[in-house]
């Protein structure tokens, strides 16, 4: 792969339409969306997007589909479709006006929205992941995106009869939408049909529905909703009498009964079991696999608790991993709700980790003060106002939320250029400091604080870099992040800083490099800044006491057709045998997990494993090694036999 570009991908090969359609989604949500269907735009490309690391992955294999994997084939011919679909859609979304097209019309991108959704995640849950050299990385992004499309068909109405499915995504949205700006109702009245058709219990049936009156506008978005609501047994129409268990649903309903019937039940996966109320800030506990919302889960766990609040389970380790995932998903239906999302400061209060209550106005008042001091043309007062907003930052969340509240981010990312040592190294630890707390990370982003991080990171004081480099970790927590961060420059300032930091620099460069290398396209990246001979240089140095690190690094890079290359290079393979025999466990584990990503399908690479005496290890391994050694071991081993009798045979 000269220069580090991409493998080439014939036109007829299977995937290269996939790839196509995946960069033209690209390229249109580059430019931005607007409109009704801002957010829906926004989220389907974001998804679809994230697909893009499965199929470099699939690239980079160079995998060849003969004439027999007409199984494969067709997997990628739905991708195809549905992606093609996606790409329509994204393009009709956008440009359709509320004001200028029938409210049919707005239906009926909600229903493709929920074809495409739908499609989408069947596809990707017909892929057949074995039988390609996927890596785990991916396999669980893949995951993640499964699962946000799963719960949007939801949100949109739920699994589509294969027919409807197959003519709503082969005919031109952007045809219809004008047919029905033309005024031809008929075609309206298929559409609301057609809803009709979605696999639920709900069979509406309809008629013509009159155009041009708001009830009847308004009526007809109730049958959308009624036609989505899971579990709801009942018919309907539109021009005769209600058939709803006898009850009365004409449109002419008094206010508060029209506004009981609208109002959307929260999905019980938002609520927490401890408070009973929607999430914010979702994590996740490690032990048990639950969620809670976080203040209320740690106020549990400061209070002695030892077992999970739902399961009862005993808590034998108290990790709380961020729900990103879950969070999303709640963002997404609040969104869509018109639903404004819980929040701990509002009117003046901060809400406490019991579900009360405080008044901070005088705390934000002596935050703003704090934050105008930021400004000052005198050094010496920007210097303690820093400190000062450093040291209250540390704290406690409230103190984040109360100081991102007074607008004190976009001045604390300022001052990081700071030609002042002390203002910088302090400004860079606040800003680290608040990232913690998940909201303040797209504030943080927004106010384009990365370039000036890096900068940090080149050009600053150890201590200054050290806490660059913990901050660019805490907010490539982020998937979106990880994309923006990859290519603002931040790989090679913090591979410097991976051979030339302190320990904790070393430690904190290492944390933010494995974060960025989960994304696919930061990998070469990685690969072209000269990672491989770092680590590699970590694993040898005998005075190192890091060893995990990198080799958690090199486990992510693997299954890279770049790093692949790197690493047969710098004669990686006999330090990695080495550690299967005299390592830790973890090491041991990490080595052959390595091992089996680099020699799996390559004869020469296995040949030379059995040429350096891993098989005694391995078996070893085999053996004594945890449960994830145990099965990369066997695997490898496996692999290893079948290339000695494919070569005695030749």
């Amino acid at each position: 792969m000269a220069g580090g570009e991409a493998t080439a991908v014939a036109g007829d090969h299977p995937i290269a339409t996939p790839l196509r359609l995946l960069r033209e989604v690209s390229q249109i949500s580059t430019a931005g969306f607007c409109g009704k269907f801002k957010k829906d735009c926004t989220d389907l490309a974001r998804r679809v997007t994230l697909l893009a690391h499965l199929f470099d992955e699939l690239k980079d294999s160079n995998i060849l589909l003969g004439s027999s994997s007409s199984s494969f084939n067709s997997c990628f011919s739905d991708f195809s479709v549905a992606l093609q679909a996606a790409k329509q859609l994204l393009l009709a979304a956008n440009e359709l006006d509320p004001k200028i097209h029938s409210d049919v019309a707005v239906k009926k991108i909600n229903f493709r929205f929920q074809c495409v959704t739908w499609k989408l995640e069947k596809a990707l849950g017909n892929f057949p992941y074995d039988h390609f050299d996927i890596s785990e990385e991916v396999q669980e992004q893949v995951e993640l995106v499964r699962a946000q499309l799963r719960r949007a068909t939801e949100k949109y109405g739920g699994p589509v009869k294969s027919n409807l499915l197959s003519r709503a995504l082969s005919q031109p949205l952007d045809k219809e939408i004008d047919l029905l700006h033309s005024g031809n109702s008929g075609v309206g009245t298929l559409y609301i049909e057609n809803i009709g058709n979605i696999d639920h219990e709900v069979r509406p049936k309809v008629g013509r529905v009159p155009r041009g009156s708001v009830r009847n506008r308004s009526y007809c978005s109730q049958i959308v909703q009624e036609s989505e609501r899971i579990g709801n047994s009942s018919k309907l129409s539109v021009g005769g009498d209600p058939e709803i268990s006898g009850e009365d649903d004409s449109p002419f309903k008094s206010h508060d009964e029209s506004k009981k019937s609208n109002c959307p039940v929260t999905p019980t996966e938002f609520i927490c079991p401890i408070s009973l109320e929607l999430m914010r800030d979702p994590v996740i506990v490690a032990a048990t696999g639950q969620t809670y919302e976080r203040s209320y889960i740690q106020q549990w766990i400061d209070g002695g608790h030892t077992t999970c609040p739902k399961t009862q389970q005993q808590l034998h380790y108290l990790t709380l991993t961020p729900n990103y995932a879950l969070r999303n998903l709640i963002s997404d239906w609040c969104a869509k709700n018109n639903i404004q999302q819980p929040t701990l400061f509002a009117n003046g209060k901060i809400k406490k980790s019991d579900g009360s209550f405080r008044y901070v106005i005088g705390e934000i008042g002596a935050m703003e003060v704090l934050v105008r001091k930021l400004s000052s043309r005198s050094v010496e007062d920007c210097r303690a106002a820093v400190a000062e907003i450093r040291s209250l930052s540390k704290r406690s969340t409230d103190n984040r939320i109360l100081i991102a509240e007074a607008g004190a981010i976009p001045v604390l990312v300022k001052l990081l250029t700071s030609e002042d040592r002390q203002i910088q190294e302090n400004a860079v630890t606040a800003v680290l400091n608040l990232s913690i707390f998940d909201d303040n990370k797209r504030i943080i982003m927004l106010a384009d604080a990365i370039p000036s991080i890096v900068q940090v990171l080149r050009a600053g004081s150890m201590e200054a870099k050290e806490n660059a480099a913990a901050t660019i970790f805490s907010l490539s927590l982020g998937d979106e992040n990880k994309i923006l961060i990859g290519a603002s420059g931040a790989i090679p300032a913090l591979i410097d800083l991976l051979l030339t930091g302190n320990t904790r620099g070393k430690k904190d460069a290492a944390s933010a490099l494995f974060n960025l290398c989960i994304y696919q396209g930061n990998k070469g990246r990685a690969v072209r800044a000269g990672i491989i001979p770092a680590l590699l240089e970590m694993l040898t140095d005998s005075s190192s006491c890091m060893v995990d690190e990198p080799l958690t690094i090199l486990s992510v890079l693997a299954n890279h057709q770049e790093a692949k290359e790197a690493i047969a290079k710098t004669s990686t393979i006999p330090v990695l045998i080495d550690l299967l025999r005299t390592g830790l466990s973890r090491s041991k584990e990490n080595a052959a997990a390595i091992l089996l990503s680099l020699c799996k399908r390559d004869s020469e690479n296995l040949s030379c494993l059995c040429r350096l005496g891993a098989v005694i290890p391995l078996t070893e391994l085999t053996k004594s090694g945890t449960e994830r050694a145990k099965r990369k071991a066997t695997s490898l081993l496996e692999h290893i036999r079948k290339s000695q009798q494919h070569s005695t045979r030749n």
